[in-house]
């Protein structure tokens, strides 16, 4: 039986199901193709605070993710001025943030007694595989901790150095974090990149194309947590 792949363009995950059987609600979906093809759901109103939240620790991750590839290996190590940091400072510094504040997120402070943090600004990961493992596995502490809560979770009390904070608090206070680092990353990462190449990818709304963009998220066909995606669309 000929099958669709659905990809959700912001929690990044694929499912392929026959035709007429959708696995994400609401889903774009062409019946009259007889080809596999990959349709991209434009933005969801969504009311869950939960959802929406690892929804854009995804979009962030990505953001990175897709900065990180384009960078020439020895770029990652690059450092503007004493007074800067690395990508893979940056890198360890988050992972290690990470471990911290989701390691048992409900059950013990968010400022694990054996972080060093100061460490964390110190000898870097030493080559590209590395600096993409610290990467992934302080981004694993953070989905696995998330990903089982329930809205009634929301509003129990977790401490972070000993101050209380709600569930809800304590994420908004991770996502500001590790915005303000991802966009560090996406900064170093293009000026590093096009300097060394004469090349970026776009990862945002390239120049000259805001009009073709909000046609396109008018018409439903893209959303705005998607527009990085746009290069891989068919």
């Amino acid at each position: 039986m000929s099958s669709i792949i659905f990809r959700h363009p912001i929690l990044g995950i694929t499912a392929r199901e026959p035709f007429g059987v959708s696995a994400f609600p609401r889903m774009v979906v062409d019946k009259r193709s007889r080809q596999n093809r990959i349709f991209l759901m434009p933005h969801q109103l969504n009311s869950s605070y939960l959802q929406d939240s690892i929804g854009l620790f995804r979009y962030y991750k990505k953001l990175a993710d897709r900065a990180m590839a384009q960078c020439p290996d020895e770029a990652l190590f690059i450092t503007l001025d004493a007074e800067s940091n690395s990508i893979a400072i940056i890198v360890k510094h988050m992972s290690g943030n990470m471990r911290s504040r989701w390691l048992d997120f409900l059950t013990t402070d968010g400022e694990k007694p054996d972080r060093n943090r100061d460490t964390e600004f110190e000898t870097p990961p030493a080559t590209r595989t590395e600096v993409i493992e610290m990467w992934e596995r302080g981004w694993k502490y953070l989905f696995d901790a998330l990903e089982p809560l329930a809205e009634s979770d929301l509003t129990r009390t977790v401490t972070i150095r000993s101050e209380p904070h709600s569930v809800m608090q304590a994420i908004n206070r991770q996502i500001a974090h590790y915005a303000h680092h991802v966009g560090q990353i996406l900064f170093l990462a293009k000026h590093l990149t096009f300097s060394k190449t004469g090349k970026w990818e776009s990862l945002s709304v390239p120049r000259g194309k805001s009009a073709e963009i909000n046609a396109k998220t008018a018409a439903g066909a893209l959303s705005a947590r998607s527009t990085l995606f746009a290069s891989k669309q068919n």
